[in-house]
């Protein structure tokens, strides 16, 4: 897997200070995109064992609330396998941040509950090590600025956790 940016103090996607992980290869295309450059997946640098561990050093700072993932498509298959184990080990080391991802791809698709090519052995596992989901494809008709950690109006904040153990998607109500 590549990727195509590590920002180590991002105040953007989702609350407080975060890590956030760009990373390359999405198969939506959607238009309006603001990161066009991550749909191809050999864009950026490969994600090594030090990219690895320079976010885990860097979530290891008290002023840090938590790692986000978003690309490009974290939810692709083939980044979900290369992300998972540091997905185990943040949890395991930082059980107090939180996890926030990214994905065109929706709640249902994810979940299996509609058909799509991202649901992968990985990706019930993944989920679990999440705290909050954002899905949902950008649509450009919908886009709204004022919208709280979300590009367009068909996006959804969900707390992952309550939206799994349910079966359903779940409003973060922080968030809607």
């Amino acid at each position: 897997m590549n990727y195509g940016q590590l920002y180590n103090c991002d105040p953007a996607n989702g609350p407080g200070m975060r890590i956030t992980l760009f990373v390359s290869g999405c198969t939506h295309h959607c238009p309006g995109c603001f990161n066009e450059e991550t749909w191809d997946f050999q864009y950026g640098r490969p994600f090594t064992q030090e990219t690895e561990q320079e976010i885990l050093t860097l979530l290891g700072e008290p002023y840090i609330q938590g790692l986000t993932l978003l690309g490009g498509e974290p939810m692709e298959p083939a980044n979900q396998k290369a992300l998972l184990p540091m997905l185990k080990k943040v949890r395991s080391i930082f059980p107090d941040k939180d996890i926030w991802v990214y994905s065109g791809f929706t709640f249902e698709q994810l979940t299996g509950q509609e058909e799509s090519h991202c649901r992968c052995p990985e990706t019930e596992e993944f989920l679990s090590l999440c705290d909050v989901l954002v899905d949902g494809e950008f649509h450009l008709q919908e886009k709204n600025v004022s919208l709280k950690f979300r590009g367009s109006g068909n996006q959804r904040v969900l707390n992952l956790k309550t939206s799994l153990s349910e079966g359903r998607p779940v409003w973060d109500e922080r968030y809607r």
